[in-house]
């Protein structure tokens, strides 16, 4: 597969293609050695010339090589490079993940490894499986110690090099922690399962634990390959120390400046450590990139510089400056919006190609205005690494619940969420109802009413009807937006994705779907048209029901993208690695980018800064920055001053497309003095606000009494911002919202 049949260059003709510190890196002497490598210098093509150098070069043989990369992917193309370069077999070499490296390890030793010698790898599903078996066959509360937080608490603990009788424990909840891990590692044992963390912890194990077996590898792998330093975890820094011992030369290639994983145990002191344990001859930087233009990479450092403790780089090109770093400030986010969708039409007018576009978000949750954007320009597009707005499973389950409210008898609704979230109706009950519903002729929303769970699933199913029809009572007086927000908190939605581990994001959608219901009721009124056979023109002004299907209407059939061209859509954290021609980054406020969140954590706001490293570097020839004054997000409405990641950009190298704001950080966002002038329009007191002034203390059947602070449009198509007194401020559109005088 690996092999080639393409002449391969001398050792010589190997260096011809490099740069200056790029040769030096792989002509380096078998010492330990530290790369640092800026974004867009070459460091792929580096660490496998490297092996390639040191393999035409008889340095060593390919057994005594080990290559660490992070994806499947980046080994694989280590190896089918090398193929071409070097006359060897290369399909045997060690060439591969953490994970992957330790199970081969762990399939020759599974001896030492006291494992038997087919163990199976479980995936992460099948890890939740086994602890929810370990938690229900112990009689402990799974809705104190939730299943998958207890799957993030025992991974977390492994990446530490922790087993359960390591971790200390001092308060009684941790200690029933570790006694569901001790438990979870003893059936672990007894099946002879292994989860992804354990290949590397048992590997780890075997070589701290077994002399002769180290010093073995130790003498083999002569060299030692490290892609993408500077997203190691604890545990694999300690264990590529203990393969290494004290005679291999460590080749790291890293950079400091993009360590974005800390959420997933990335340590970037692991770069400094290094220096430290390795002692390396030599520190080597490749600061040339072939990526960029000189405006964007000059930004990139200047932004970088206010990091502290840095190992230190100077991006640079000789391919000129490029265009000046497009700057848009709108009054709101759909004002953002749409400059996006304007530029990204300019650049297809330009002849660029869907595919060299991307558009960037901190969140996932602010894809869902762009794609809506998109959607309605016709503008086809693709979410990178994952779902649309309207197909992330969470979102669908919202749906599902509304689905129900609106019409009970949807099966395909009922299904989805009579379990969701666990409220103990299993697969047999849900057979049985099915049964019932099949002999009978009736919906399964039926069969449930009459009994037909039967046993004692019963009491849950009557519950969950309880909970379908207490909601439709609810928000029978409800404008559409009040009514989602009801549903994603009354189902129990919120409160079930509030407890995972990698939750927030799904908690942050279902927040955003309160968005997107007010987006649609603002921009329609609450009416879908639809075209009947006849031909005529029929208007549905049922809000929920025209709701529903403008969200199956915009989730769009994906499978008509394959083979076209189409835009790309992600978050910064997934954007790392890839490149594009015009990159747009959005929502640069702060509380957004940086977000709230890393205000309050160690280190937080310098990996949010190294964030937007990464972004700006995604760009190679234009970059657009945008940030809006006001957003809605996440069903709530945000007063924003700009981020600070703009202000420490210098003004020469920014061409502001819109009036550029003063005192960017001299304002918190939570004061309304940061919108005294861009909303000076909407405090007229002779605005036309049907009926309702601004400064006016008003009453909401929901949200109780509020202040009128702000209004846009007129006639029906009013809206006003209120601040109410025990729910903040919300935007509520006048012609739904039934507000009375206070």
């Amino acid at each position: 597969m690996f092999e080639s049949q393409s002449p391969q260059p001398t050792s010589q003709a190997l260096l011809q293609s490099l740069n200056e510190p790029q040769r030096t890196a792989v002509t380096l002497p078998p010492t330990s050695a530290l790369v640092l490598a800026g974004a867009g210098s070459g460091k792929t093509r580096v660490l496998t010339t490297r092996i390639a150098w040191l393999l035409m070069t008889a340095q060593v043989s390919p057994q005594g090589v080990l290559a660490v990369t992070f994806t499947n992917k980046a080994a694989k193309e280590m190896l089918t490079r090398l193929a071409s370069m070097v006359p060897v077999t290369v399909r045997t070499m060690w060439i591969g993940t953490f994970h992957g490296l330790c199970n081969r390890f762990l399939r020759t030793h599974w001896r030492e490894a006291n494992l038997p010698q087919s163990f199976t790898i479980m995936d992460t599903q099948d890890q939740l499986s086994m602890i929810k078996r370990i938690i229900k066959a112990a009689n402990i509360d799974d809705e104190k110690y939730p299943p998958k937080q207890m799957t993030w608490f025992i991974s977390s603990a492994k990446e530490e090099g922790m087993r359960a009788n390591a971790v200390e424990a001092y308060d009684d909840y941790t200690r029933k922690q570790v006694e569901i891990y001790q438990l979870y590692e003893a059936t672990c044992q007894r099946e002879g399962v292994v989860d992804f963390a354990e290949l590397l912890l048992r590997s780890y194990e075997v070589l701290a634990n077994n002399e002769a077996l180290r010093e073995h590898y130790n003498a083999r792998f002569r060299h030692i390959l490290v892609d993408e330093f500077q997203d190691t975890n604890t545990l694999q820094y300690k264990w590529l120390r203990l393969l290494a011992g004290k005679q291999a030369a460590v080749f790291a290639v890293g950079d400091d400046d993009q360590s974005i994983y800390s959420f997933r145990g990335a340590k970037v002191a692991n770069m400094q450590r290094f220096e430290h344990d390795f002692a390396p001859a030599k520190l080597i930087k490749l600061e040339q990139n072939y990526r960029s233009f000189g405006n964007i990479l000059d930004a990139a450092n200047a932004l970088i510089r206010n990091n502290q403790g840095r190992l230190g780089k100077e991006l640079w090109t000789d391919r000129g400056h490029g265009e000046p770093i497009r700057v848009f400030q709108g009054y709101s986010d759909g004002e953002e919006a749409s400059y996006v969708i304007d530029a990204v039409k300019t650049a297809i007018n330009e002849g660029v190609s869907l595919d060299e576009v991307a558009i960037l978000y901190r969140s996932n949750a602010q894809s869902r205005l762009f794609e809506h954007g998109l959607f309605n320009a016709r503008i086809p597009y693709r979410v990178y690494g994952g779902l649309r707005f309207f197909e992330r499973a969470e979102i669908k389950h919202a749906m599902a619940y509304l689905r129900l409210i609106n019409n009970p008898e949807d099966d395909n609704a009922f299904l989805r969420v009579v379990n969701f979230p666990p409220r103990g109706i299993g697969a047999k009950s849900i057979e049985n109802l099915q049964n019932v519903s099949k002999s009978n002729g009736v919906t399964l929303w039926q069969a449930a009413c009459s009994g037909g769970a039967g046993g004692r699933a019963q009491a849950a199913m009557a519950q969950f009807i309880g909970l379908v029809e207490s909601m439709r009572i609810a928000t029978k007086a409800l404008v559409l937006p009040e009514t989602v927000r009801h549903l994603i908190e009354a189902s129990g939605l919120i409160a079930h994705y509030r407890v995972e581990k990698d939750g927030q994001d799904r908690v942050e959608n279902l927040e955003e779907l309160v968005s997107a219901a007010d987006t649609f009721l603002r921009e329609t009124g609450g009416v879908l048209h639809t075209e009947e056979l006849n031909g005529e023109l029929t208007e549905n002004v049922d809000p929920i029901t025209a709701f529903l299907s403008h969200a199956s209407l915009e989730a769009g059939d994906t499978q008509a993208l394959e083979g076209r061209a189409a835009l790309q859509m992600m978050s910064v954290h997934s954007a790392k690695g890839l490149e594009f021609d015009y990159v747009f980054i959005t929502g640069l406020e702060e509380g957004l980018f940086p977000h709230d969140n890393s205000l309050n954590d160690d280190g937080g706001l310098e990996e949010e800064r190294r964030l937007m490293y990464v972004a700006v570097t995604r760009a190679k020839k234009r970059l657009h920055l945008s940030l809006a004054q006001m957003r809605m997000l996440h069903g709530q409405t945000r007063y924003n001053v700009p981020s600070r990641f703009i202000d420490e950009l210098p003004a020469e190298l920014m061409q502001w497309l819109s009036a550029k704001p003063k005192n960017f950080l001299d304002t918190p966002s939570t004061s309304f003095d940061t919108r005294s002038d861009w909303n000076a329009t909407s405090r007229a007191s002779d605005r036309d606000t049907g009926g309702f002034r601004i400064g006016q203390q008003v009453k909401h059947t929901k949200f109780g009494t509020g202040v009128i602070i702000s209004a846009e449009g007129s006639g029906k198509n009013t809206q006003v911002e209120v601040n109410f007194t025990q729910h903040g401020i919300k935007r509520l559109a006048l012609e739904f919202a039934k507000l009375t005088a206070a």
